[in-house]
């Protein structure tokens, strides 16, 4: 590698190493108030804690994302310690975002054993497809490594693997597989509460509608991840990595914390009568069109199809 090539290479990492920085710091700090309000000023529930965990340890993440490479001067041995923790670090985030995922779907399926029992089977094979894979992936110097570029004006670290990028491919297809069926079923359970709800003449649930759309978009945001994460495996030119290193050290950070964050907001200025029991036993529904004494008041239940989406924490 020329002097010209590493010096161009040092620039990319660093321009990417601050933007990420930027936006993660920003996002933080636009949240911050509202963590405090739904998080801190509240009785802790399981979705409280998975939603720290997101947030905390994802922002953990993207700073040791940002500052590898050339952003901060480390050894070449310390840039091998930090990708490997990188790449297991990705893993348990994306577990923990699954989780959410599930947990939400046992919400809106009427908190059905059957489907969390279902989708908690399912997800455990996934679980042990992930190790594995980190454990042969990125856990052997005989697959990739890690080469430290010092120049009279440049020292930064660059990565390289050994293999082609399909044993990377063929592991996150189950994984995607597994997305589809999250996204299947949460569209498939807003379709029936839909069709449930126009044969009694009430609009859907707000906060059904909410969580579907999020399956979806955390869907269209892992599938992206995948592909950016076996692009990575290719040699592309150094401004694509940089920007695909970009996404996947900022976008999961962002919007994993932010979704959980926006239904708990939705909730907080819906103005539900009790709306004091931390968005646990609300019920908003949109008032029948003919019961107009209701109409500022959301929290209206029907005893054939009660929905408490908040019951769990969600």
């Amino acid at each position: 590698m020329s002097e010209e090539e590493a010096a161009a290479g040092l620039r990319w990492n660093n321009n990417v190493s601050v933007a990420a920085i930027a936006l993660v710091s920003y996002e933080y700090l636009l949240l911050l108030d509202k963590e405090v309000e739904y998080v801190w000023k509240r009785p802790w529930s399981f979705m409280s804690c998975l939603y720290l965990v997101v947030r905390y340890f994802g922002l953990f993440l993207a700073m040791v994302c940002a500052s590898w490479g050339g952003l901060l001067y480390m050894s070449e041995s310390t840039c091998y310690d930090l990708i490997v923790l990188i790449e297991w670090g990705f893993s348990v985030y994306f577990c923990f975002a699954e989780v959410i995922l599930i947990w939400r779907l046992y919400a809106i399926c009427n908190q059905s054993k059957l489907v969390l029992h279902v989708l908690v089977g399912l997800f455990v094979p996934i679980v042990a497809l992930s190790i594995g894979t980190d454990i042969y992936l990125y856990s052997r110097p005989s697959v990739f490594s890690v080469q430290e570029v010092i120049t009279p004006n440049v020292k930064y670290c660059t990565l390289s693997f050994k293999i082609g990028p399909m044993l990377a491919i063929y592991t996150s297809i189950p994984i995607m597989c597994y997305d589809v069926l999250l996204v299947i079923l949460a569209a498939f359970t807003l379709v029936k509460h839909i069709i449930e709800q126009r044969r009694i003449e009430m609009k859907p649930n707000t906060y059904m509608v909410m969580i579907v759309r999020y399956h979806i978009m955390y869907f269209a945001l892992n599938l992206t991840n995948q592909i950016l994460l076996v692009i990575l495996w290719a040699n592309i030119p150094t401004p694509a990595m940089s920007l695909a290193e970009l996404f996947n050290g900022t976008a999961p950070f962002i919007l994993a914390p932010r979704l959980i964050i926006s239904i708990w907001d939705t909730h907080a200025n819906e103005g539900c009568v009790h709306v004091s029991t931390t968005f646990a036993d609300c019920v908003c529904w949109t008032s029948p069109p003919d019961f107009e004494q209701h109409e500022m008041n959301p929290c209206i239940g029907h005893p054939e199809s009660t929905f408490t989406i908040e019951k769990e924490g969600v």
